[in-house]
């Protein structure tokens, strides 16, 4: 069983999909809060909300990561997903679309039949 934090194996749609809007949503609440923490001039929180949107970001590339192995790509196409908005928010969302392999493939059997949810 893969873990959020691996980019090993392939994952659902579905799962994918609710841990974006899960880390997405994060990352606009993160961004809120730094933008408030300079205005006031409150440094540790600007930096701890700093690190916390780093790492759900490269949470989300990870998942990604996953995604592109269940569609049958290699990880390096997820670099494209770095371009600032509007295009990665693009990329995000048709990853979320695309359909996945069928059956077995050189990244992991086929996640549809081994997820949970």
């Amino acid at each position: 069983m893969s873990t959020i934090f691996s980019p090993k194996g392939r994952i659902t749609r579905r799962k994918y999909l609710t841990l974006f809007i899960v880390f997405y949503f994060i990352n606009l609440l993160c961004l809120l809060k730094m933008y408030e923490a300079y205005v006031i001039e409150k440094h540790v929180e600007f930096f701890v909300f700093g690190i916390i949107l780093i790492t759900t970001i490269v949470l989300l590339l990870v998942q990604a990561i996953k995604r592109m192995h269940d569609i049958g790509l290699d990880w390096r196409y997820v670099l494209y997903l770095l371009i600032p908005p509007p295009v990665n928010l693009i990329g995000f969302v048709w990853l979320a679309a695309k359909k996945g392999q069928e059956g077995e493939n050189e990244y992991g059997k086929d996640p549809r039949k081994t997820d949970a949810f």
